[in-house]
């Protein structure tokens, strides 16, 4: 196999026609794995030094590309994956299924030899079933580094059923109560209350716009995530790009036509992700506006035939209200030998 680094922007362009094939026919095929995320959130963040290490076999098929970076930190210089931490849920080295250890042996490799470049190795937010995990320690030990897994977050999931009604059957006798009342009580009420998904006659700009203003008044952490430009530059740059993918599920609870609530969900092989949400808490709360959008969103997913709902990181309440159950996240650290 053939290993090549880079640290310039350009390469990925010049990845681009390969990235998103190899993804397709990885265990790392998530949407924050695709070229559209990786690429953004380097173009708006280059928190220090490109390190893109891409393998390839004797005939020049790409068979894994490692997409890290080298970070200046107080405990020295880092390693670590292009995306980590605060606005990406899941990622992974991209590593064609067909010859996984081969390729994990080569990055384990790659990193020995250029081992002089950095100090320590922190891989963050990888999901508890990749090989990654389960191989690439091994293949650093032979080599004399020191690992550890690190359990940083959960990710409540709900493996969907085939109707509504079996849904509402895996809840919680009293959890499934709630629900139906706060669906009675938005739909009985004297407010007009309508739900929709952006689409093609959307002006998507205009909505994101909408939906960044309602994140920010549902909660105070992320109206000071919104205050910094970076943040606000990536969620403008990579939504449409995600959109043009059809992988964008931007849906509104409006309330007598005003917006009430709002999720950011991705749509990606089979999988609603719940990304990010908004909520006008001033007005309309106790219809539970959040809530009656997301069972909207849930119901709407299981009748178009998803097989998953996956809430991504944290272990707010609701999620596990709504039938979520957790899957768990790591860090994979290493550190060099003294002898190194």
């Amino acid at each position: 196999m053939k290993l090549n680094v880079t640290d310039q922007i350009e390469a990925f362009e010049q990845l681009k026609p390969e990235w998103n094939e190899l993804l397709w026919r990885s265990a790392a095929d998530t949407v924050f794995g695709t070229w559209e995320w990786q690429s953004t959130w380097w173009q708006v963040y280059q928190p220090g030094r490109l390190w893109l290490v891409t393998c390839r076999d004797d005939n020049g098929r790409l068979l894994g590309i490692a997409p890290w970076s080298i970070i200046e930190t107080e405990e020295g210089r880092l390693v670590a994956a292009i995306g980590c931490i605060d606005v990406t849920d899941y990622l992974d080295v991209i590593v064609d299924a067909s010859c996984t250890e081969a390729v994990l042996n080569c990055f384990a490799a790659f990193l020995y030899d250029h081992r002089a470049d950095y100090d320590q190795i922190s891989l963050c937010n990888i999901p508890q079933n990749s090989p990654t995990l389960a191989q690439f320690p091994n293949f650093l030990n032979e080599r004399g580094f020191t690992t550890e897994q690190q359990q940083i977050e959960v990710c409540p999931v709900i493996q969907l059923p085939s109707d509504w009604e079996g849904y509402l059957n895996c809840l919680d006798k009293k959890q499934r109560h709630e629900l139906r009342r706060k669906l009675r009580r938005a739909e009985g009420g004297g407010e007009a209350i309508a739900w929709y998904i952006v689409s093609e006659e959307h002006n998507l700009n205009d909505e994101l716009e909408k939906f960044l203003k309602l994140m920010a008044a549902s909660d105070p952490k992320k109206a000071i995530f919104l205050q910094n430009e970076q943040n606000v530059a990536f969620f403008r740059q990579i939504m449409p790009l995600i959109a043009a993918n059809s992988w964008l599920q931007l849906s509104f609870l409006t309330v007598n036509g005003e917006p009430a609530a709002a999720y950011l969900n991705f749509d990606y092989k089979g999988r609603i992700m719940v990304y990010n949400s908004g909520l006008s808490r001033d007005t309309h709360d106790q219809l539970s506006a959040g809530i009656v959008l997301i069972a909207h969103n849930i119901r709407y997913a299981i009748e178009s035939g998803y097989q998953v709902f996956d809430f991504l990181r944290g272990n707010e309440t609701y999620k596990y209200h709504l039938g979520g159950q957790d899957t768990i996240i790591y860090t994979l650290n290493a550190s060099k030998s003294l002898e190194a």
